[in-house]
């Protein structure tokens, strides 16, 4: 993607497309989690009153969860038995994580930048309210714990 130039005008994302290891789990309208916290050390060093010496600690990446969407159910439901049911148990209960990315859409379809997550499985899912008395949107939510992620090319 080219770099606007400074001041420009944002791009305007229509849906966000999660993936593991290349095949598409849904597409949503809201992802949230996408972020990094580093933690600090302080070390007060004796005879210094001016500041606390500060040093990076460990890197922190909250879970992920894409909300408003609808979920390939037979992308999902294999991804997560893979990690947590029967293949999970006849795996001796060893976790196989995969590498996962979230992917921005504008309105066209275009892809517009992506993040690739590292050691991605599911730590929870929850359909839609279903009531023939309410006409609402379906909505699943999915949430997703990861290592960390990076910028990857779309």
């Amino acid at each position: 993607m080219p770099e606007a130039p400074l001041g420009g005008d944002a791009p305007v994302a229509a849906n966000f497309v999660f993936e593991v290891d290349g095949v598409e789990i849904g597409a949503f309208k809201e992802v949230s989690g996408l972020e990094l916290v580093v933690t600090t050390q302080e070390y007060v060093e004796g005879g210094q009153n001016q500041y606390v010496h500060r040093f990076p600690g460990v890197m922190r990446w909250p879970n992920l969860v894409f909300r408003r969407g609808l979920v390939n159910s037979d992308a999902l439901f294999s991804w997560v038995t893979k990690t947590s049911g029967d293949e999970f148990a006849g795996n001796g209960n060893a976790l196989t994580r995969a590498t996962g990315a979230v992917t921005v859409v504008d309105g066209t379809g275009k892809r517009l930048r992506s993040w690739q997550l590292d050691g991605v499985f599911a730590v929870a899912w929850s359909g839609p309210r279903l009531s023939a008395e309410v006409a609402e949107s379906l909505v699943e939510t999915l949430e997703v714990a990861h290592n960390g992620f990076r910028a990857a090319a779309s």
